[in-house]
């Protein structure tokens, strides 16, 4: 079927302008696949970021038809239905844009280095392993599934008027190590997530939640963590 890419394209200066690229495709061939096709025949200077291209590395995500998501998830048919059909790529929100569809990520993992996504362990590791029950585990396991993709980030409005709110991915992180039973939990953390910027940040629109590509339950994750901060 024959599809226009019209994808938003910039130096990096703040300044952008959207550029169409014509192509045939097949309609189960991937968003990535027709942008790859783009630089390869059309336009070598497009820039954007991949990698693993099986929706692991997280690293092509971006609004396909208005919505966050992984270009090599994304399907032609999930976003044109008929022909001729013109499908908007654009880089995530909430980030400076480096160049077209790439984005400068710093800010998104500074808050999420904030959280201390590790370990911090109740006691000194033994000579065996530390052992946990099938709920132990269930209590966080939704939250390790997260690649880092900043989908969440882009789509959460709280962004557009809290620069300083610690975000969707860095709250799940957070949730990821509080309920782990092997952790020392909240206190090490309790002064970055027990904030008007931390947790309570949240006003739970679900957007995180709708675009995440891992189907992460991210607002049932950052409610529980406001459950746990209560005294």
């Amino acid at each position: 079927m024959k599809i226009i890419l019209r994808i938003t394209r910039s130096e990096g200066d703040g300044v952008s302008r959207d550029a169409d690229y014509a192509l045939e495709v097949d309609p189960t061939a991937s968003i990535l696949d027709a942008l790859l096709r783009v630089k390869d025949e059309q336009d070598g200077t497009l820039s954007f970021r991949r990698s693993c291209g099986h929706g692991v590395c997280g690293s092509d995500a971006m609004r396909i038809a208005g919505v966050e998501r992984l270009a090599c998830k994304t399907l032609v048919r999930d976003v044109a239905a008929a022909e001729n059909a013109v499908v908007t790529v654009a880089p995530l929100a909430h980030l400076p844009v480096q160049r077209d569809l790439m984005v400068d990520q710093e800010r998104f993992f500074e808050r999420y280095r904030s959280v201390s996504p590790f370990l911090v362990a109740r006691a000194p590791a033994g000579p065996a392993e530390t052992e946990q029950t099938p709920k132990e585990r269930a209590a966080f396991d939704d939250a390790t599934s997260c690649i880092l993709c900043a989908s969440c980030w882009s789509a959460c409005p709280v962004l557009d008027q809290d620069a300083a709110y610690l975000g969707p991915a860095a709250l799940v992180s957070a949730a990821r190590f509080v309920f782990d039973s092997r952790d020392a939990g909240l206190p090490p953390r309790r002064a970055v997530l027990d904030d008007p910027h931390g947790a309570w940040g949240c006003e739970n629109h679900f957007t995180c939640t709708r675009v995440c590509p891992r189907e992460i339950k991210v607002t049932k994750n950052i409610n529980a963590l406001k459950r746990a901060l209560k005294p």
